[in-house]
C-alpha cells in the first residue's frame, strides 16, 4: 500500500450520503433477498452495481483516469461497510477489484480500452482461474499449460472452484508457459474469451446446494497472445498483486455487523424455549462473539489507518482475513444453535422467494441461517487459506 492523503473527505458525512443512496437506489426485491437471506440472482448483483456506476461510485477506488473517484483506502472502507450494513449486495469482485486493478497498472493501452470500459458497466462479467484440482492454496503448483503457436497461445488444463465461470464473459487466468525449476517462475497471467471453442464448464454445486462453483475444462483453446497481461513469465508477480488486493477488505465487517444483528433477533425469539441457565449461557456467548467482532473492527479500522500512512507490515490483509474468516464461521454456528432443533433443518429450495428470515415457520428461516452456515465453510479456504495465511504472517514476522 502507497500514501494516500489526496481526496480527501468528511467521514461521518460520506457514510450519511452512502446510507441514503443505498435507501434510494437499491431495488426493494434485492433489498428484501439480501435482509432475509434468500437467493440472488445475476440479474441483481447488475443491477446494483449498474446503480452504482451511474452514481460514479461502482469503481471508486480506481484512479480518474480510468473512470474512478481516486478514493482512499478509508474512501472505499466506508462506503463497503455501509453498503453492507444497509443490506446492499456484495460488490462481485472478479472484474473491478481483482483484474481491473491488474490492467490498469500493468496492461497495455490496447487492453485498457478494451477491457476497462466493460468492467465499470457490468457489461462484462469475469472470472478467476487460479485455483486447479492439485494447486489451490500452493497456487504456484498449477500445472494449466499455454504454448506458443504463432499469435496465438494453445491452452490445456482445468481450473477447480471457479466462482461464477456459468456466469462469466471472461476468465483472467494463470498459465504455466515454461517450465522451470523454481515453480513460481515461468507463470503468465493470460486474458481468456470464455466463448472460445474447446472450453468446458462443468458446474459443482457446493456443501449448500448452491451451484456457484465449476470446474473449467481447456481442451485445446486458442487464446491471442496479445491478451498477455505484462511480460510472459510475470505471472507470480501479478497473482500476488492481485491477492493482497483481494484479502484487503476480506474481513468485511459491515456484513458481520449486520448478521449480527440479526443473529441477536433470533435469540431473542428462541429464547423463551431456554431455562434460564441456558439462556445466560447463550447470552454469555453471543456477548464474547460481539466482543470478538468489535475487537475485528477495530483491527481492520486499525489497518486501513496504516496503509493510508504507507505503512505496510506485509502481514495485514492474512490477519485480517484469518480473522474475519473465523470469526464468521463462530458466529453462524452460534446462529445455528440458536434455533434450537430446528437449527437441524436445510432445504436450499427454501432460499428461493418467499420471507426468508421473516418467515413464521421455523424451517425457512433455518434455511437463511444454515445457508449462512455452510456458505461460511469456505471462507477460511478461499483467496488462501488460513493455513497458508498463518505460514505468510510467521515468515513475515520471524525473517
Amino acid at each position: 500500500m502507497v500514501p494516500q492523503s489526496h481526496n480527501e473527505f468528511d467521514e461521518i458525512d460520506f457514510r450519511k450520503e452512502v446510507r441514503q443512496f443505498v435507501r434510494d437506489n437499491l431495488a426493494s426485491e434485492t433489498r428484501h433477498k439480501v435482509e432475509n437471506g434468500l437467493y440472488l440472482s445475476k440479474s441483481d448483483y447488475v443491477a446494483w452495481q449498474q446503480a452504482l456506476h451511474r452514481k460514479g461510485w461502482f469503481a471508486g477506488a480506481w484512479p480518474q483516469e480510468f473512470g474512478g473517484s481516486d478514493w482512499s483506502v478509508r474512501q472505499e472502507h466506508a462506503f463497503l461497510q455501509e453498503c453492507a450494513l444497509n443490506a446492499a449486495p456484495i460488490i462481485i469482485p472478479y472484474g473491478v477489484n481483482m483484474v481491473g486493478p491488474v490492467l490498469y497498472t500493468f496492461g497495455t493501452e490496447e487492453q485498457k480500452r478494451e477491457y476497462l470500459p466493460g468492467i465499470i458497466s457490468s457489461d462484462t462479467w469475469w472470472c478467476q482461474g487460479y485455483s486447479e484440482p492439485n494447486a489451490g492454496s500452493d497456487l504456484a503448483a498449477l500445472t494449466t499449460t499455454a504454448v506458443r503457436d504463432g499469435d496465438f497461445f494453445v491452452v490445456n488444463g482445468t481450473k477447480m472452484w471457479t466462482t461464477e465461470a456459468h456466469w462469466a464473459d471472461m476468465m483472467h487466468c494463470l498459465v504455466r508457459t515454461e517450465k522451470t525449476a523454481r515453480k513460481q517462475q515461468g507463470i503468465t497471467f493470460l486474458l481468456i474469451d470464455m466463448k472460445t471453442p474447446g472450453i468446458t464448464v462443468e458446474p459443482i454445486v457446493t456443501l449448500d446446494g448452491v451451484h456457484h462453483t465449476n470446474q473449467v475444462f481447456f481442451d485445446n483453446v486458442r487464446v491471442p497472445a496479445k491478451n498477455v497481461v505484462g511480460a510472459e513469465g510475470d505471472g507470480w508477480k501479478l497473482a500476488k498483486f492481485l491477492l493482497a488486493r483481494e484479502r484487503s477488505f476480506i474481513a468485511d465487517t459491515g456484513s458481520k455487523m449486520r448478521m449480527m444483528q440479526q443473529i441477536k433477533v433470533t435469540l431473542r425469539q428462541y429464547a423463551q424455549a431456554l431455562s434460564p441457565y441456558q439462556r445466560a449461557l447463550k447470552e454469555a456467548a453471543l456477548a464474547e462473539l460481539d466482543a470478538s467482532l468489535t475487537a475485528l473492527v477495530a483491527l481492520e479500522r486499525e489497518y486501513v489507518d496504516e496503509w493510508m500512512a504507507g505503512r505496510d507490515d506485509g502481514i495485514g490483509a492474512s490477519v485480517l482475513k484469518v480473522r474475519g474468516s473465523e470469526l464468521l464461521q463462530r458466529m453462524t454456528i452460534f446462529w445455528r444453535d440458536a434455533l434450537g432443533p430446528h437449527g437441524a433443518a436445510y432445504r436450499a429450495e427454501d432460499r428461493v422467494g418467499g420471507e426468508g428470515l421473516n418467515a413464521k415457520e421455523p424451517w425457512i428461516q433455518a434455511a437463511a441461517v444454515n445457508y449462512g452456515y455452510l456458505y461460511a465453510r469456505c471462507w477460511s479456504v478461499f483467496g488462501g487459506s488460513n493455513e497458508i495465511q498463518r505460514n505468510i504472517i510467521s515468515a513475515t514476522l520471524l525473517r
